[in-house]
Protein backbone atom coordinates (compact mmCIF):
# COMPACT_ATOMS: atom_id res chain seq x y z
CA UNK A 1 0.00 0.00 0.00
CA UNK A 2 3.02 2.78 0.91
CA UNK A 3 4.82 1.69 -2.40
CA UNK A 4 1.37 2.67 -4.34
CA UNK A 5 1.26 5.83 -2.61
CA UNK A 6 4.27 6.27 -3.30
CA UNK A 7 4.20 5.61 -6.92
CA UNK A 8 0.90 7.91 -6.63
CA UNK A 9 3.22 10.79 -5.97
CA UNK A 10 6.41 10.21 -7.78
CA UNK A 11 5.22 9.35 -11.18
CA UNK A 12 3.18 12.28 -11.49
CA UNK A 13 6.22 14.42 -10.39
CA UNK A 14 8.39 12.58 -12.68
CA UNK A 15 6.53 13.74 -15.36
CA UNK A 16 5.83 17.07 -14.96
CA UNK A 17 9.88 17.50 -14.36
CA UNK A 18 9.97 15.72 -17.43
CA UNK A 19 7.61 17.85 -18.95
CA UNK A 20 9.16 20.93 -17.62
CA UNK A 21 12.42 19.90 -18.71
CA UNK A 22 11.02 19.60 -22.48
CA UNK A 23 9.14 22.97 -22.60
CA UNK A 24 12.76 25.13 -21.54
CA UNK A 25 14.38 23.06 -24.10
CA UNK A 26 12.02 24.21 -27.07
CA UNK A 27 11.16 27.24 -25.38
CA UNK A 28 14.89 28.23 -25.63
CA UNK A 29 14.73 27.53 -29.78
CA UNK A 30 11.99 29.16 -30.59
CA UNK A 31 11.64 32.97 -31.84
CA UNK A 32 8.72 34.81 -32.76
CA UNK A 33 7.45 38.22 -33.65
CA UNK A 34 7.11 38.73 -30.37
CA UNK A 35 10.41 37.59 -29.12
CA UNK A 36 11.57 34.39 -27.81
CA UNK A 37 8.85 31.86 -26.68
CA UNK A 38 8.33 31.89 -23.09
CA UNK A 39 9.98 29.28 -21.06
CA UNK A 40 8.86 27.65 -17.43
CA UNK A 41 10.56 31.05 -15.61
CA UNK A 42 9.17 33.47 -17.66
CA UNK A 43 5.78 32.05 -17.06
CA UNK A 44 6.27 31.61 -13.24
CA UNK A 45 6.99 35.59 -13.20
CA UNK A 46 4.25 36.52 -15.15
CA UNK A 47 1.85 34.74 -12.64
CA UNK A 48 3.37 37.31 -9.89
CA UNK A 49 3.04 40.15 -12.35
CA UNK A 50 -0.32 39.17 -12.62
CA UNK A 51 -1.59 38.93 -9.31
CA UNK A 52 0.33 42.51 -8.29
CA UNK A 53 -1.77 43.74 -11.31
CA UNK A 54 -4.91 42.29 -9.13
CA UNK A 55 -3.70 43.68 -5.91
CA UNK A 56 -3.26 47.09 -6.99
CA UNK A 57 -6.71 47.37 -9.39
CA UNK A 58 -8.04 46.45 -5.95
CA UNK A 59 -6.50 48.77 -4.02
CA UNK A 60 -7.71 51.60 -6.36
CA UNK A 61 -11.44 50.41 -5.98
CA UNK A 62 -10.83 50.75 -2.29
CA UNK A 63 -9.63 53.86 -2.77
CA UNK A 64 -12.31 55.62 -4.66
CA UNK A 65 -14.88 53.97 -2.61
CA UNK A 66 -13.19 55.92 0.37
CA UNK A 67 -13.13 59.06 -1.48
CA UNK A 68 -16.68 58.70 -3.04
CA UNK A 69 -17.89 57.92 0.59
CA UNK A 70 -16.12 60.89 2.22
CA UNK A 71 -17.54 63.35 -0.66
CA UNK A 72 -20.83 61.84 0.53
CA UNK A 73 -20.25 62.49 4.44
CA UNK A 74 -19.26 65.69 3.43
CA UNK A 75 -22.44 66.80 1.47
CA UNK A 76 -24.51 65.01 4.00
CA UNK A 77 -23.17 66.80 6.96
CA UNK A 78 -24.02 70.47 4.99
CA UNK A 79 -27.33 69.29 3.67
CA UNK A 80 -28.59 66.92 5.98
CA UNK A 81 -31.67 66.17 3.37
CA UNK A 82 -29.18 65.42 0.70
CA UNK A 83 -29.53 61.31 -0.76
CA UNK A 84 -25.80 59.77 -0.93
CA UNK A 85 -25.43 57.76 -4.28
CA UNK A 86 -22.41 55.34 -4.54
CA UNK A 87 -20.91 54.94 -7.61
CA UNK A 88 -19.76 51.56 -8.90
CA UNK A 89 -16.27 51.27 -9.88
CA UNK A 90 -15.75 50.98 -13.45
CA UNK A 91 -11.73 49.71 -13.36
CA UNK A 92 -10.79 46.97 -15.48
CA UNK A 93 -11.27 43.23 -14.86
CA UNK A 94 -7.80 41.92 -13.77
CA UNK A 95 -6.81 38.49 -14.69
CA UNK A 96 -8.14 36.73 -11.56
CA UNK A 97 -11.33 39.02 -12.19
CA UNK A 98 -11.73 37.35 -15.37
CA UNK A 99 -11.05 33.61 -13.55
CA UNK A 100 -14.01 33.77 -11.48
CA UNK A 101 -16.11 35.54 -14.85
CA UNK A 102 -15.49 32.40 -16.60
CA UNK A 103 -15.86 29.98 -13.42
CA UNK A 104 -19.31 31.43 -13.06
CA UNK A 105 -20.80 31.62 -16.46
CA UNK A 106 -19.42 27.68 -16.53
CA UNK A 107 -21.00 26.48 -13.78
CA UNK A 108 -24.14 28.54 -14.28
CA UNK A 109 -25.04 27.27 -17.38
CA UNK A 110 -23.46 23.81 -16.66
CA UNK A 111 -26.13 23.73 -13.42
CA UNK A 112 -28.91 24.94 -15.75
CA UNK A 113 -28.55 22.41 -18.33
CA UNK A 114 -28.70 19.73 -15.87
CA UNK A 115 -32.03 20.73 -14.79
CA UNK A 116 -32.86 20.55 -18.16
CA UNK A 117 -31.09 17.13 -19.68
CA UNK A 118 -31.00 15.11 -16.62
CA UNK A 119 -35.11 14.82 -16.42
CA UNK A 120 -35.82 14.91 -20.19
CA UNK A 121 -32.67 11.46 -20.25
CA UNK A 122 -34.99 10.24 -17.49
CA UNK A 123 -38.03 10.34 -19.51
CA UNK A 124 -36.29 9.88 -22.66
CA UNK A 125 -35.36 6.16 -21.24
CA UNK A 126 -38.41 5.12 -19.43
CA UNK A 127 -40.75 5.89 -22.64
CA UNK A 128 -39.03 4.01 -25.95
CA UNK A 129 -42.19 6.17 -27.96
CA UNK A 130 -40.65 9.31 -26.52
CA UNK A 131 -37.15 7.95 -27.42
CA UNK A 132 -38.16 7.16 -31.20
CA UNK A 133 -39.61 11.19 -31.21
CA UNK A 134 -36.72 12.73 -29.87
CA UNK A 135 -33.58 11.05 -30.91
CA UNK A 136 -33.76 11.79 -34.68
CA UNK A 137 -34.00 15.92 -32.97
CA UNK A 138 -30.98 14.77 -30.67
CA UNK A 139 -29.01 13.23 -33.58
CA UNK A 140 -29.20 16.02 -35.95
CA UNK A 141 -28.55 19.13 -32.63
CA UNK A 142 -25.64 16.84 -30.97
CA UNK A 143 -22.88 17.20 -33.73
CA UNK A 144 -23.54 21.08 -34.38
CA UNK A 145 -20.31 22.61 -32.73
CA UNK A 146 -21.87 25.40 -29.82
CA UNK A 147 -19.51 28.08 -31.44
CA UNK A 148 -22.02 27.72 -34.80
CA UNK A 149 -25.18 28.58 -32.65
CA UNK A 150 -23.17 31.87 -31.07
CA UNK A 151 -23.97 34.33 -33.94
CA UNK A 152 -27.82 33.06 -33.57
CA UNK A 153 -27.10 33.52 -29.64
CA UNK A 154 -25.94 36.49 -29.51
CA UNK A 155 -28.72 37.95 -31.72
CA UNK A 156 -31.44 36.44 -29.96
CA UNK A 157 -30.66 37.37 -26.63
CA UNK A 158 -29.88 40.75 -28.23
CA UNK A 159 -33.51 41.18 -29.39
CA UNK A 160 -35.14 39.15 -26.09
CA UNK A 161 -33.19 40.30 -23.08
CA UNK A 162 -33.81 44.39 -23.62
CA UNK A 163 -34.65 45.33 -20.13
CA UNK A 164 -33.04 48.93 -19.11
CA UNK A 165 -31.94 47.78 -15.83
CA UNK A 166 -30.65 43.92 -16.54
CA UNK A 167 -29.90 41.98 -13.77
CA UNK A 168 -26.95 40.23 -15.79
CA UNK A 169 -24.89 41.92 -18.20
CA UNK A 170 -26.00 40.55 -22.00
CA UNK A 171 -22.57 38.98 -22.44
CA UNK A 172 -23.08 36.97 -19.80
CA UNK A 173 -26.36 35.74 -20.83
CA UNK A 174 -24.87 34.99 -24.42
CA UNK A 175 -22.25 33.28 -23.06
CA UNK A 176 -24.66 30.90 -20.51
CA UNK A 177 -26.98 29.94 -22.71
CA UNK A 178 -23.91 28.75 -25.92
CA UNK A 179 -22.43 26.86 -22.28
CA UNK A 180 -26.24 25.31 -21.56
CA UNK A 181 -26.19 24.08 -25.91
CA UNK A 182 -22.67 22.16 -25.16
CA UNK A 183 -23.76 20.42 -21.87
CA UNK A 184 -27.26 19.88 -23.17
CA UNK A 185 -26.40 16.39 -25.35
CA UNK A 186 -24.05 14.44 -23.34
CA UNK A 187 -25.95 14.18 -20.49
CA UNK A 188 -29.38 13.76 -22.10
CA UNK A 189 -28.08 10.48 -23.86
CA UNK A 190 -25.91 9.20 -21.00
CA UNK A 191 -29.17 9.53 -18.28
CA UNK A 192 -31.21 7.98 -21.10
CA UNK A 193 -28.48 4.81 -22.02
CA UNK A 194 -28.56 4.70 -18.13
CA UNK A 195 -32.32 4.67 -17.23
CA UNK A 196 -32.76 2.16 -20.27
CA UNK A 197 -30.60 -0.54 -19.24
CA UNK A 198 -31.31 -0.89 -15.80
CA UNK A 199 -31.74 -4.61 -14.91
CA UNK A 200 -34.68 -6.02 -15.69
CA UNK A 201 -35.49 -7.43 -12.48
CA UNK A 202 -35.10 -4.43 -10.36
CA UNK A 203 -38.05 -3.07 -12.83
CA UNK A 204 -39.79 -6.19 -12.21
CA UNK A 205 -39.61 -5.82 -8.32
CA UNK A 206 -40.51 -2.13 -8.76
CA UNK A 207 -44.01 -3.90 -10.76
CA UNK A 208 -44.52 -6.30 -7.92
CA UNK A 209 -44.76 -3.93 -5.42
CA UNK A 210 -46.35 -1.40 -7.36
CA UNK A 211 -44.61 1.55 -6.71
CA UNK A 212 -46.05 4.75 -7.51
CA UNK A 213 -44.17 6.47 -10.88
CA UNK A 214 -42.43 8.95 -8.65
CA UNK A 215 -41.15 6.13 -5.61
CA UNK A 216 -39.97 4.02 -8.77
CA UNK A 217 -37.92 6.71 -10.57
CA UNK A 218 -36.33 7.59 -7.08
CA UNK A 219 -35.84 4.69 -5.58
CA UNK A 220 -35.00 2.68 -8.81
CA UNK A 221 -33.81 4.66 -11.65
CA UNK A 222 -32.11 7.36 -9.93
CA UNK A 223 -29.55 4.99 -8.02
CA UNK A 224 -29.28 2.77 -10.68
CA UNK A 225 -28.58 5.14 -13.39
CA UNK A 226 -25.84 7.52 -11.51
CA UNK A 227 -22.85 5.93 -12.90
CA UNK A 228 -23.94 7.03 -16.54
CA UNK A 229 -25.58 10.51 -15.33
CA UNK A 230 -21.77 11.37 -13.82
CA UNK A 231 -20.16 10.08 -17.18
CA UNK A 232 -22.64 12.67 -19.03
CA UNK A 233 -21.81 15.39 -16.61
CA UNK A 234 -18.23 15.10 -17.09
CA UNK A 235 -18.09 14.70 -20.51
CA UNK A 236 -20.63 17.81 -20.45
CA UNK A 237 -18.16 19.94 -18.03
CA UNK A 238 -15.46 19.17 -19.77
CA UNK A 239 -16.60 20.03 -22.99
CA UNK A 240 -18.26 23.31 -21.77
CA UNK A 241 -14.96 24.76 -20.47
CA UNK A 242 -13.40 24.63 -23.66
CA UNK A 243 -16.43 26.15 -25.64
CA UNK A 244 -16.81 29.22 -23.02
CA UNK A 245 -12.93 29.91 -23.90
CA UNK A 246 -13.34 29.78 -27.27
CA UNK A 247 -16.71 32.01 -27.47
CA UNK A 248 -15.31 34.75 -24.69
CA UNK A 249 -12.32 35.05 -27.83
CA UNK A 250 -14.96 35.24 -30.31
CA UNK A 251 -17.93 37.36 -28.97
CA UNK A 252 -15.04 39.41 -26.67
CA UNK A 253 -17.37 38.25 -23.66
CA UNK A 254 -15.64 38.78 -20.23
CA UNK A 255 -13.47 36.34 -19.04
CA UNK A 256 -10.18 34.05 -19.90
CA UNK A 257 -10.63 33.70 -23.24
CA UNK A 258 -11.20 37.33 -23.80
CA UNK A 259 -7.91 37.64 -21.68
CA UNK A 260 -6.10 35.74 -23.90
CA UNK A 261 -7.09 37.30 -27.14
CA UNK A 262 -6.81 40.55 -25.89
CA UNK A 263 -3.22 39.67 -25.08
CA UNK A 264 -2.85 38.62 -28.58
CA UNK A 265 -3.78 41.79 -29.74
CA UNK A 266 -1.74 43.55 -27.71
CA UNK A 267 1.29 42.32 -28.73
CA UNK A 268 4.06 43.01 -26.42
CA UNK A 269 6.79 41.50 -25.07
CA UNK A 270 5.35 39.94 -22.36
CA UNK A 271 2.12 38.60 -23.89
CA UNK A 272 3.66 35.07 -25.04
CA UNK A 273 4.02 34.51 -21.15
CA UNK A 274 0.80 36.22 -20.01
CA UNK A 275 -1.34 33.94 -23.07
CA UNK A 276 1.12 31.03 -21.49
CA UNK A 277 0.22 31.53 -17.93
CA UNK A 278 -3.55 31.74 -18.71
CA UNK A 279 -3.38 28.56 -21.08
CA UNK A 280 -1.90 26.53 -17.98
CA UNK A 281 -4.49 28.02 -15.82
CA UNK A 282 -7.26 27.41 -18.08
CA UNK A 283 -6.00 23.86 -18.17
CA UNK A 284 -5.86 23.76 -14.31
CA UNK A 285 -9.46 24.88 -14.11
CA UNK A 286 -10.62 22.10 -16.38
CA UNK A 287 -9.03 19.33 -14.33
CA UNK A 288 -10.28 20.74 -11.35
CA UNK A 289 -13.36 20.65 -12.71
CA UNK A 290 -13.52 17.10 -13.61
CA UNK A 291 -11.89 16.21 -10.47
CA UNK A 292 -14.64 17.58 -8.62
CA UNK A 293 -17.26 16.12 -10.59
CA UNK A 294 -15.46 12.71 -9.72
CA UNK A 295 -15.46 13.23 -6.23
CA UNK A 296 -18.68 13.93 -6.13
CA UNK A 297 -19.62 10.82 -7.81
CA UNK A 298 -17.86 8.83 -6.00
CA UNK A 299 -19.82 10.23 -3.28
CA UNK A 300 -23.08 9.22 -4.71
CA UNK A 301 -22.43 5.97 -7.04
CA UNK A 302 -23.00 2.87 -5.73
CA UNK A 303 -20.97 1.51 -8.31
CA UNK A 304 -17.34 2.84 -7.02
CA UNK A 305 -15.61 1.57 -9.34
CA UNK A 306 -17.20 4.06 -11.97
CA UNK A 307 -15.36 6.90 -10.36
CA UNK A 308 -11.52 5.56 -10.22
CA UNK A 309 -10.69 7.90 -12.93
Amino acid sequence: MANDSMKNVLLPLIGVACFLVIWAIAASNIQTSLGQFPGPSHVMEQFGTLYQEHVAERDKATSFYERQEKRNAERVAKDPNYQPKTRAYTGKETFIDQIFTSLTTVLSGFILAAIVAIPLGIAIGLSKSLNTAINPIIQIFKPVSPLAWLPLVTMVVSAVYTTSDPMFAKSFIVSLVTVTLCCLWPMVINTSVGVSSINADWVNVSKVLSLPSWVHIRRIVLPAAVPSIFVGMRMSIGIAWMVLIAAEMLAQNPGLGKFVWDEFQNGSSQSLSRIMAAVIVIGLIGFLLDRSMLSLQRILSWDKDSAKR
